[in-house]
């Protein structure tokens, strides 16, 4: 059989470019529109789309210097994802939803519980994106005056993901016996009580809500440097990234699959998915005169803040001039701050050029052109094992991502390489060809 993509649909506030809220026909208020939202799911799910995915964080994250310079920035007001995802989720069948939630401003107890509790809400569609947050905004949200160091996060991360599994098996698949003449509620043979002491966390447990229908949520994981990656090798079902090159891309996927098999994981098991932004229209240069009206409608207010992490304050300097060096201190996304770095050596880059770069899709691969050229793209990919399916980043809401599913996915689906119905028992682990983890396998990825 023909080896498929998966396809899941990342929705970041109005859409995935900064400014494509200014565009003619954006919905400027979609963030804010459940409406929107679950036209969007249904459509997503009609276009047998895997799941919809949101790279979460809990703040107004940014760099700018003050609240002016802030107010051009319309990634403010988005809605916190789990609580979207019940909404979502009572609407659609077969579609999966997967949502950050972050283990260095959370305790495991409640993102245990919470992710437990959507998993039978959904009936079995939801994943956990773990990430071990990137802004300073979050550190100022929890009573922190600066973000917790890079590795520090990742230790954390470590033991907040081993308690999580651990109250997910709290409890056996059949625990819960509900003996109506007995009176016996449960088998207490089959209750395991975490007793957790650790760096981070004491935890006695147990859960109070039964093991997940599917075992585990489908774990994600972001993380792309060596942390990232090692964290990702032991517990993650997806792996998303940001890559701009099929050279990158094949590398990276080499990686992955790499530290999983050195981890005692199947590489199989664990899918890598970049995210990609696609510039579409019926004809190349419909989809230019689309892709140039985006970036031109970058102002620099917006954008020089996105470079103060790796290069500093910018607003002094030439725009349509060459970068300086990077910071060699930063407590920033490692894997984004060295990919900023090297964007910046490329012959010709300005600071302009590199703003309106990651205001288009934060770092992730911008392709422009027809729904043909968009798929040979990502046929080219797949095919070269650069990646195992992608995350469609629409620029705006609601027309790019119709298009992605009205103009993409047939595509993609003529070309035999996505599926055209759902796989599976209806849970989301089964649709993406996932195993459902046995009682206790937390214990062997530890």
């Amino acid at each position: 059989m023909q080896r498929q993509m998966k396809l899941g649909l990342n929705i970041v506030a109005n859409g995935a470019h900064a400014a494509g809220w200014r565009m003619p026909g954006a919905l400027t208020n979609a963030a804010m529109d459940i409406r929107v939202w679950k036209r969007m799911a249904q459509a997503a799910e009609r276009a047998c789309i895997h799941f919809m995915f949101w790279a979460d964080g809990i703040a107004v994250r940014h760099s700018a210097r003050d609240d002016t310079e802030l107010s051009y920035n319309a990634r403010i007001d988005v809605w916190e994802p789990l609580t979207v995802i019940g909404a979502l989720s009572a609407v659609t069948e077969r579609m999966g939803y997967i949502a950050s939630a972050s283990t260095t401003y959370n305790d495991p107890y409640h993102v245990a519980r919470k992710f437990a509790s959507l998993d039978y809400i959904s009936e079995g569609r939801v994943g956990w994106n773990v990430v071990t947050s990137w802004s300073e905004q979050e550190a100022f949200n929890f009573g922190r005056d600066a973000h917790m160091e890079h590795g520090l996060r990742y230790r954390r991360a470590e033991e907040f993901v081993d308690v999580v599994f651990g109250l997910w098996d709290s409890w056996e698949d059949d625990a819960f016996i509900r003996d109506q003449v007995g009176g016996q509620y449960f088998d207490p043979a089959k209750l395991h009580t975490l007793n957790h002491k650790g760096e981070s966390f004491t935890v006695k447990g147990p859960l109070n809500t039964g093991r997940p229908i599917q075992g585990y949520p489908v774990i994600a994981q972001a993380g792309s440097s060596g942390p990232g990656q090692e964290l990702g090798a032991r517990i993650a079902d997806l792996i998303y990234t940001a890559q701009q090159s099929k050279e990158d891309a094949v590398a990276f996927y080499a990686s992955v699959k790499a530290h999983g098999e050195s981890a005692g994981r199947d590489p199989d098991s664990m899918l890598v998915m970049p995210g990609i932004l696609p510039i579409m229209g019926r004809t190349r240069q419909e989809a230019q005169d689309r892709y140039e009206d985006l970036q031109s409608r970058v102002p620099p207010e917006l954008g020089l803040p996105m470079l103060v992490e790796t290069f500093g304050d910018l607003t002094q300097l030439d725009p349509d001039g060459p970068l300086p060096p990077p910071l060699q201190s930063h407590n920033a996304v490692k894997s984004g701050h060295e990919k900023l770095a090297r964007l910046a050596l490329e012959p010709g880059m300005t600071i302009r050029k590199l703003y309106q770069n990651r205001a288009g899709a934060s770092g992730h691969n911008t392709v422009v052109g027809t729904p043909a050229d968009v798929a040979d793209l990502m046929e080219d990919w797949f095919t070269s094992r650069g990646c195992d399916g992608f995350n469609l980043m629409p620029a705006f809401l609601p027309d790019p991502a119709i298009e992605a599913f009205e103009w993409l996915v047939p595509e993609l689906q003529r070309r035999g390489l996505f599926h055209t119905e759902y796989e599976g028992d209806g849970t989301l682990r089964s649709s993406l060809g996932l195993k459902r983890p046995a009682f206790n396998s937390h214990r062997r990825r530890a």
